[in-house]
C-alpha cells in the first residue's frame, strides 16, 4: 500500500474567474478523480494533510509533515509515501525529510507546474509517475526523490531552475537519478549513502526530536553592506546561511560582521548563487573563501543557500553545543 499525503501547491489550483489568477482549490478526491489509471499502479491510503501555496510552507510546517510522513513510514503495510507539495518550496521540504526521515521505503514529492484550468495541466501525469517510483521496489534506499516531469531527483541536488516550465526541475549538476519511461521505473544511477546519525530521544521514524528555526538566509550583492548582517547577529538568530558569489565569496565590505557574528556564536554557512559546482577556500583575496574559511565559517559543499540553512536547523536541533553543531554542518556537506 502506497501512501497519498496531499498538502497543496498549485497541483490543487485553479483559476478563479474574477481575477484569473490561481487560487488553492481542489481537495485529494478532485485531483485523484482527473488521473486515469492510478488505480492500477498500487493500492492507495489517502490524506488531506493541508492545502498550502508553497510560499505559506514554513520550516515549522516542514517538521509537522516530517513527523507525519514518518508515522506513515512506521506502519508495515505501508510500503512507500507521495506527498504532493507547492513547487516554490518542494526542495527544501524535500531536503529536509531527506535529513531526518530514517526509513528506507520510498517517499517521492511531487506538484505541478499549472493548474487544472490551464490546458496544459501536468498534475495528473505528475502524481502518476511519482506513485509508480513510490511503488517501485528499487526505490527503497534512495532517500527523499522529487519527481516532476518524469525526471527522478535526490532531494539533496534537485533545483527549481524555470519559474513555469513543465521541465522546471533538475539536478543542475549530476542530472536525475532515473526516468519514468511510458509507465516504467528506470534508474540509472545508485542511492548516495543514507544518514547513520540519530538521536536517540527522537520519535520513532525520525533522526532528531525537534528542529531549531533560529536562522536566517541572506543574498551577497555587489556593494553589500555590513547593515543586515549585523541585524541578522542582533536580533537572536542562532546560524545565518550567507549566498555568495562563485566559489564562495562575497564582498568585502560585510567580513568584519560575519567574523563578529562567527564570535557572538552564530553558524554561518556560505554558499553560491551557482546552480553548480562546490564552494572551495580557492581565493585569498579580502572576502574569499580561504578568508571565510579562516574566521570559522563553513563553505557549504554542493548545498544551496535554502538547503544550507535547513542543514542549520536541523544541527542546532541536534546539538546545543554550537561547536558541535558546527562539527555536524562540516560533516554534512
Amino acid at each position: 500500500m502506497i501512501g497519498l499525503l496531499f498538502t497543496g501547491g498549485t497541483i490543487s489550483m485553479k483559476l478563479d474567474p474574477a481575477t484569473g489568477a490561481a487560487v488553492p482549490a481542489l481537495g485529494s478526491a478532485d485531483i485523484l478523480a482527473q488521473v486515469p489509471g492510478i488505480a492500477g499502479v498500487a493500492v492507495f491510503e489517502v490524506e488531506d494533510f493541508s492545502r498550502l501555496p508553497g510560499p505559506h510552507v514554513t520550516p515549522d510546517q516542514m517538521w509537522r509533515l516530517a513527523r507525519r510522513a514518518a508515522a506513515w513510514l512506521e506502519r508495515p503495510d505501508i510500503d512507500g509515501l507521495v506527498i504532493t507539495h507547492g513547487t516554490d518550496t518542494i526542495e527544501e521540504t524535500a531536503f529536509l525529510l531527506d535529513l531526518v526521515l530514517t526509513s528506507a521505503k520510498p517517499v517521492v514529492l511531487v506538484g505541478a507546474m499549472r493548474t487544472i484550468s490551464d490546458p496544459s495541466w501536468d498534475g495528473p501525469g505528475n502524481l502518476i509517475a511519482a506513485a509508480r517510483v513510490a511503488a517501485c521496489p528499487e526505490a527503497r534506499g534512495y532517500g527523499v526523490l522529487v519527481v516532476m516531469d518524469e525526471q527522478i531527483v535526490p532531494a539533496r541536488d534537485v533545483r527549481k531552475i524555470h519559474t513555469e516550465s513543465s521541465g522546471s526541475f533538475a539536478a543542475s549538476e549530476f542530472g536525475p537519478v532515473g526516468v519514468v519511461d511510458a509507465g516504467t521505473v528506470i534508474f540509472r544511477r545508485g542511492p548516495l549513502p543514507r544518514p547513520s546519525w540519530r538521536d536517540a530521544s527522537a520519535g520513532p521514524g525520525l533522526r532528531v526530536r525537534r528542529i531549531d528555526s533560529r536562522v536566517e538566509l541572506l543574498q551577497a550583492y555587489t556593494g553589500m553592506s555590513d547593515a543586515l548582517v549585523k541585524v541578522v547577529t542582533s536580533n537572536g538568530a542562532r546560524g545565518l546561511a550567507v549566498v555568495g558569489f562563485g566559489r564562495g565569496n562575497v564582498p568585502p565590505a560585510i567580513v568584519p560582521a560575519l567574523d563578529a557574528a562567527v564570535r557572538a556564536g552564530l553558524v554561518v554557512t556560505i554558499s553560491s548563487r551557482s546552480l553548480a559546482g562546490r564552494v572551495r577556500p580557492r581565493y585569498g583575496y579580502e572576502g574569499g573563501g580561504l578568508q571565510l574559511s579562516k574566521i570559522g565559517a563553513i563553505l557549504a559543499g554542493d548545498l544551496s543557500g535554502a538547503k544550507a540553512r535547513l542543514l542549520q536547523m536541523v544541527a542546532l536541533g541536534l546539538h546545543d553545543d554550537v561547536a558541535q553543531a558546527k562539527d555536524f554542518v562540516r560533516a554534512m556537506v
